[in-house]
């Protein structure tokens, strides 16, 4: 294999603005520590009660004056509906929710109990200003008071929102007083949560509760921009900006100026309306070999006054469906293919839970990720600070951004629907109501960054409702960006993707069957690997899909399963997501441990194994067919043959010529074996097998391949390249014996060379 040198270009863009206004009171609180005995990051110890993530938190639109208000609170939990506490139990680190380790509480937050925050702060320098108050993320239900005043209620605990607090500041007082109430149902509910569950257990994990993003301070004019965002066209060489200017009296102008590298590109004034297209001559695209970013300040003047400034910066680039050289459809990023590689991310810490400890920690997880060669990361059903997203723009990282519906119908079994069931669910109306706007909230906030290429309303038929209408607004609402409606297992023929989930796999959908839509494989793989002192609970059952105790065992199976994505690619395939990034809490599948001391892959190892991913591939031609393809006969016997079965395989009368696929029974060893004719030996080959039990495959009466294989949905793709020196032209045979099957089912195989 070829090692391909990835190169790759950060772009600095300098974001670091000044709170010019006097701190609030709670940087003289020092009272705190980390709770707890569960293992930590490194970066937890970084992590203070004045310096807990003081970055300017909205990347997208950047103005200069701010305050920022994470620190100490006070906090207190009271039962639900019983009204503010007549004192408080502590302080709480803010932005880390109550159950996790920074938050120096550790506490679970019952549905029968209610959180009370407090808080003040000093807005006496910004008289004749209104104030902003943005909150990153507060789960899940959250009722704002400002000086004793109800001034907002919001329901989700994944989308940002803010209020214009205004009128609720007492200019007779320096010091303002916040309190904030949150109830959170967690999983008695049925609103989007994650992966939050009050009982941790398997891939559910602990609970996150009240606030878990940044919370802070802005002043503004009563005419300002309230949110923008960039359409680019790169075919055009333009790009179009989108703009919410609040309370204009008609005759504003903005003065934009973009720059590439500190190199002027346009400087301008336009009359302020929505959207404005710019030209941009000779683009730069963004990519991730180059993840090149504009750099833009905009200027709103009123009558050759300035009353709103900011910048801002945005990327040129076009994700788009597009067919290959062999007829596939595939993905295509700025008019040409390329292949989709990533890691399944769940953004999950040990001390902080949702939320990084730092944003060094978040970027950390990221470059490693770049590292290892991936191009992708599907943010698995949580969104993250904007940060984060910004921070993907500078790296040149491919983001599938999913939402967080993550209600699992077993937990309300009156409510039972299975995951293939070819139905949706029947969703209660308020809880309907709930997801379509949080999602749209959420696609509002993040469509700013270029990084985030395609949307995923739905995963493997978890909370899944009105599957085609809420793919089709999806699509319809951003046509910038492709839509996976439905990520796993309940497929709806509806979105740009059909895609498939197999562990530990990889196995996807014929893509021949599917012209017009990518094939991809969403989710394959965690493969476990525990590793000493780096586990979150000893007590609990620790867990893979498959579990390799021993780090070479672990790599050779890995170094497997990536191998047998290769002549996937020569089947249509578009995309392939690895679980996962990170070990969380009780599964240890990770790349990392949930600690992030350890990284489980050697990285020129890695490197070397994936780059091969991106080359191009010829079609796959098929040698023996298997019923996906066209319903066949093949050779087939289940009695016992004993241990020398493969001798004189032609003349052993217990074969019989059956149709395929087949059914296996547990506990029942089956055989078969197909004919074929080579003119000229393949330089490529694959097996395609569906079935379970220990597997032996035998080519001209060598073995060349055994393991366990339970196959569920798809076919599994075995790459048999290495094997190649056991075929001859003219008549070959293979055959192959499966033993101790461990349930009845579906047994079938192909054979093809690529």
């Amino acid at each position: 294999m070829n090692k391909i040198i990835v190169l790759f270009l950060a772009i600095g863009l300098n974001y670091s603005c000044t709170q010019k206004s006097a701190t609030t009171n709670n940087s003289a609180k020092q009272e705190w520590s980390p709770v707890g005995n569960k293992i930590k990051t490194k970066w937890a110890s970084d992590v203070s009660p004045t310096n807990a993530w003081q970055q300017y938190p909205r990347p997208q639109l950047v103005r200069d004056e701010w305050k920022n208000l994470n620190g100490l609170w006070d906090y207190a939990i009271t039962p639900k509906d019983k009204g503010a506490p007549a004192k408080f139990d502590g302080e709480i680190l803010v932005p880390f929710c109550i159950e996790s380790s920074l938050s120096g509480v550790g506490k679970p937050l019952l549905p029968k109990d209610e959180l009370w925050y407090r808080t003040t702060f000093d807005v006496s320098a910004w008289k004749e200003k209104d104030i902003l108050i943005h909150f990153g993320a507060v789960d899940f239900k959250s009722t704002l008071y400002i000086n004793g005043k109800k001034a907002g209620v919001h329901e989700g605990g994944n989308d940002p929102f803010s209020y214009n607090i205004s009128d609720f500041i007492d200019t007779r007082k320096q010091t303002q007083e916040l309190k904030l109430l949150v109830w959170d149902p967690t999983d008695t509910g049925i609103q989007p949560r994650g992966k939050q569950i009050l009982k941790p257990k398997g891939f559910w994990y602990t609970a996150v509760s009240g606030i878990w993003q940044t919370v802070w301070l802005e002043p503004v004019e009563k005419t300002h921009v309230e949110q923008i965002y960039m359409v680019s066209d790169i075919d055009k060489h333009q790009v179009t900006l989108i703009t919410d200017l609040k309370n204009p009296k008609g005759n504003e102008e903005y003065l934009i100026t973009v720059k590439f590298k500190d190199n002027l590109i346009v400087q301008d004034s336009f009359k302020a309306k929505k959207d404005i297209v710019i030209d941009i001559l000779n683009p730069n695209f963004w990519s991730p070999e180059f993840p090149n970013l504009y750099d833009l300040k905009v200027k709103v003047v009123r009558n050759g006054r300035t009353i709103d400034e900011f910048s801002s910066y945005f990327a040129m680039r076009k994700i788009s469906l597009g067919e290959d050289e062999n007829g596939y459809t595939k993905l295509f990023l700025n008019n040409k293919e390329l292949f989709h590689w990533g890691t399944l991310d769940q953004g999950w810490w040990p001390d902080g839970l949702l939320t990084p400890p730092t944003e060094e920690a978040m970027v950390y997880d990221m470059q490693v990720v770049k590292d290892l060669g991936f191009n992708t990361i599907r943010k698995h059903i949580k969104v993250e600070p904007a940060l984060y997203y910004y921070n993907a723009d500078k790296l040149g990282l491919l983001l599938w951004q999913d939402m967080p519906s993550g209600f699992l119908d077993i937990h309300h079994p009156e409510q039972h629907v299975e995951h293939d069931s070819k139905q949706d669910w029947n969703r209660p109306k308020e809880s309907a109501d709930q997801f379509k706007k949080e999602w749209k909230n959420i696609i509002d906030n993040l469509r700013f960054f270029p990084s985030i290429v395609v949307w995923v309303p739905f995963n493997e038929g978890w909370g899944q409702f009105q599957s085609k209408e809420i793919t089709n607004w999806t699509m319809a609402y951003d046509t910038s960006r492709l839509t996976n409606g439905i990520s796993g297992w309940a497929d709806r023929e509806v979105g740009n993707f059909y895609d498939a989930h197999q562990y530990p796999g990889p196995g996807m959908e014929p893509a021949s069957q599917n012209k017009g839509r990518a094939v991809v494989v969403g989710e394959f793989g965690g493969l476990g690997h525990p590793v000493e002192e780096h586990i979150w609970d000893t007590s609990r059952d620790n867990w893979g899909y498959r579990t390799y105790l021993i780090k070479d065992e672990f790599l050779n199976q890995y170094t497997q399963t990536i191998y047998n994505l290769y002549p996937e690619k020569a089947r249509g395939l578009a995309a392939a997501i690895y679980t996962q990034t990170t070990d969380v809490e009780a599964e240890v599948n990770g790349l990392m441990t949930y600690d992030r001391k350890v990284i489980k892959l050697p990285k020129a190892f890695a490197q070397v194994l994936h780059n091969n991913l991106y080359n191009n591939t010829i079609r796959a031609n098929f040698i023996i067919e298997d019923a996906e393809i066209n319903n066949n006969k093949k050779q087939l016997a289940q009695d016992d043959l004993g241990e020398n079965w493969i001798l004189n395989i032609e003349h052993n009368s217990a074969f019989k010529m059956e149709d395929f696929p087949n059914n296996l029974s547990i506990g029942k060893s089956a055989y078969s074996y197909q004919e074929f004719e080579l003119k000229d030996t393949p330089e490529n080959l694959a097996l395609k097998f569906y079935g379970n039990g220990d597997v032996t495959v035998y080519i001209n009466g060598s073995k060349i391949y055994s393991n366990y294989l339970k196959t569920k949905r798809h076919y599994d793709d075995i790459n048999l390249s290495t094997h190649t020196k056991f075929l001859k032209t003219g008549k070959n045979i293979l055959a192959i014996e499966i033993k101790n099957p461990t349930e009845d089912g579906a047994f079938d195989y192909g054979l093809y060379s690529y």
